[in-house]
């Protein structure tokens, strides 16, 4: 087991590093001067040479690159341009928002696609199978941003129940803070359960054409006992595949939710960051994201290793 965390771990670091590598040259191959921009019409020659060595571009680009990663590894990923604030605080502020809402819409997503999933594969070709496979597809196809616009026209502009946009602290308001958290996580939720609910449709129905459900139902089993008993042990490690990846996805910050929400989180930290040139801002963005989806395969990894054993010795 020891050694089957160490691998992972040691994979983890080396897509982290290329990660890292891939995030500073994009960022500096971007065309455009981020000091000049940061700049504006306040641009004095003295001023700009002085913001250049202080961010350390006057350094040739590998220099530049060990010196940030050394930084980034204290945890210092150097100030916003822009504004002049820490880049790590600006991410930790935005980290609680991004976590409440990718688990308010990961909630949502288990919720529609476990018992839809598993009752569409048991009775396979039934009139709600049909009727689940298409909603669940329609339902993929539908852009996020449509879906989140109609969910305001309809829910807060026509009925009024519930607020457009903004974001409460449930510290503050538990209240408040759910009622603006409701139509975001629905716009993600409802997206992510519908791919959900094929993949666990799909897994369900694969382990329920085994041999062993067969012999299972051979002995006298109901289908539910069989599924409860042997199919779902036998398909956690796809549904889990795909939850982790899901998961990834929402804590990578939904940034047209976040845009069309309000919603201070990543996603809406890195548009801002894009939008503004701030390029240290999106550099720390952008690796912050990337190490959260890595923590979380990190996770479902070790979540394999406990469903099967014998993942660990492959």
């Amino acid at each position: 087991m020891a050694r089957f965390l160490l691998w992972r771990a040691l994979q983890a670091v080396i897509a982290m590093l290329g990660v890292s590598i891939a995030v500073f040259l994009i960022v500096h191959l971007v065309p455009g001067d981020p000091i000049r921009l940061a700049l504006g019409t306040r641009f004095d020659e003295s001023l700009y040479q002085a913001m250049r060595a202080r961010a350390g571009l006057d350094q040739p680009i590998v220099v530049q690159y060990f010196r940030w990663l050394g930084r980034a590894l204290t945890g210092d990923l150097g100030v916003s341009f822009r504004s002049g604030e820490p880049v790590t605080l600006l991410l930790l502020a935005r980290l609680g928002p991004t976590s409440l809402l990718a688990g308010a819409a990961l909630t949502v997503a288990l919720a529609i696609a476990l018992p839809l999933g598993i009752i569409s594969a048991v009775r396979s070709g039934s009139l709600i199978d049909r009727v689940a496979t298409a909603v669940s597809q329609l339902w993929v196809s539908v852009p996020d941003f449509w879906s989140g616009i109609m969910y305001i026209l309809l829910f807060a502009l026509v009925l009024g129940w519930l607020p457009a946009s903004g974001y409460v602290s449930p510290l503050d308001d538990p209240v408040r803070a759910l009622r603006h958290l409701v139509l975001p996580a629905l716009t993600v939720g409802l997206i992510s359960g519908s791919v959900l609910t094929r993949f666990v449709r799909s897994a369900v129905l694969e382990a329920l054409h085994q041999d062993y459900a067969r012999t299972a139902r051979a002995k006298g089993l109901s289908r539910w006992q069989t599924v409860r008993r042997h199919v779902l042990p036998n398909a956690w490690i796809p549904i889990v595949t795909a939850v982790g990846l899901q998961l990834g996805f929402l804590l990578g910050g939904v940034v047209i939710v976040e845009v069309i929400f309000e919603w201070p989180g990543l996603g809406r930290l890195a548009y801002d960051a894009v939008v503004r040139r701030d390029y240290s801002l999106l550099q720390g963005a952008v690796l912050a994201i990337a190490l959260m989806f890595l923590v979380v395969n990190f996770l479902v990894d070790l979540l394999y290793s406990y469903l099967d054993p014998r993942v660990r010795h492959r």
